[in-house]
């Protein structure tokens, strides 16, 4: 399953969300993808991270199989922008960590669904 929702009040950009998706996560990891708005992020980030600043991307680990990303879409307006946040976000969803290997992981998948 895969849902999107927008809660940001600006338009969604047409990328293959549910494509990369099921690339970087498989066909059966359930995912929500909110589009938020600064104040909306700003809360979450508050509220989980204890970080009182505006996040670009917020990644929710539910259970091996599902996950919820909500991406700012009122700071990032670029398409390739929010592809890359996205990509990021997925990563983090499969477990890895900032470090060379994600980096590496991302450039490729960045490479391969770039507009």
């Amino acid at each position: 399953m895969f849902g999107i929702a927008n809660q940001s009040q600006e338009r969604i950009p047409n990328i293959q969300w549910e494509k990369i998706k099921k690339s970087i996560l498989g066909e059966n990891y359930e995912l929500s993808l909110v589009f938020a708005n600064n104040s909306l992020m700003k809360k979450l980030n508050r509220q989980y991270r204890k970080k009182d600043k505006i996040a670009n991307t917020l990644s929710f680990v539910f259970d091996k199989r599902a996950g919820e990303i909500f991406l700012n879409r009122n700071r990032h307006k670029l398409k390739n922008e929010l592809l890359t946040l996205f990509i990021h976000s997925l990563l983090h969803l499969k477990g890895f960590r900032h470090n060379e290997e994600m980096r590496e992981q991302e450039a490729g998948y960045l490479k391969k669904f770039k507009a």
